[in-house]
């Protein structure tokens, strides 16, 4: 039977309308919105042993958030800064206060064509990075957990990449959102990542807010501003730096 072009164009039509809704069945409730994280670091573990006396001046865990703008092919990650400054008093007196910041860092992914940029703040200057994408050795593990409404699928592996130390990272994502979409760099899982554990405890990441929506103008543009650079050369840099300041960080003591 000869099918009619008039036909043929409502077939086809019919057939994207179930494509797309297949497409939102799998991925929730649409593939636009933003998901706030919550990150909690424990300072303490991350000081070195020559370092252990700084302990009485900074508290054991520092709190911050950010933010994950998302669509359909692109994400932006960048802190939500809420105060500009989060200061604690040494114990025992003495005049001496330290001030931590939390740094304007921002990752960009374009997912259809692999490419990752970073513009990364130190000492304050802005310093821009782009790399591709670069896929974790994850393995899969049985355990699931509930996250904000949606159920977690559990993923691990050992970060090897720094010569300094090596992280063991356990992450939890859904499929019930688009893939290749998470925190940080936690972005190359099969869903998106709505928490992650670093180290036991020493650093974790956890959604805490959920939002489908169409995106405003300007939440997630690509980073264009920084001097350029490579990974390496930016990790060089940052080690020299810290040797010279004792292994602080992004902590400043002031008297």
């Amino acid at each position: 039977m000869k099918i009619k072009p008039t036909m043929k164009r409502i077939i086809i039509l019919l057939g994207v309308i179930v494509s797309l809704t297949a497409a939102r069945i799998v991925f929730g409730q649409g593939t636009e919105g933003v998901i706030t994280y919550e990150t909690k670091i424990n300072m303490h573990r991350r000081l070195p042993p020559e370092r252990a006396q700084m302990k009485a001046m900074i508290p054991e865990f520092r709190t911050t958030k950010q933010q994950l703008f998302f669509k359909t092919a692109e994400s932006l990650y960048k802190p939500l800064i809420e105060d500009e400054e989060e200061e604690t008093s040494a114990s025992g007196g003495g005049g001496v206060r330290m001030v931590m910041r939390t740094p304007n860092n921002e990752i960009y992914l374009d997912q259809n064509s692999s490419r990752l940029v970073s513009k990364q703040e130190f000492f304050g200057k802005d310093y821009l990075i782009e790399d591709s994408v670069k896929m974790a050795p994850w393995k899969f593990g049985t355990e699931t957990k509930v996250i904000q409404g949606y159920e977690c699928k559990q993923a691990y592996y050992t970060d090897e990449s720094q010569s300094n130390q090596k992280q063991e990272i356990t992450a939890w994502y859904t499929d019930k959102l688009r893939p290749f979409l998470g925190p940080d760099r936690f972005n190359t899982l099969p869903g998106a990542v709505l928490a992650v554990d670093i180290n036991n405890a020493e650093r974790i990441i956890v959604a805490i807010k959920m939002e489908m929506r169409e995106l405003k103008k300007n939440e997630l543009k690509m980073p264009t501003s920084g001097t350029k650079t490579t990974r390496a050369e930016f990790r060089k840099m940052v080690d020299e730096q810290m040797k010279k300041m004792g292994g602080s960080g992004g902590m400043i003591i002031r008297n």
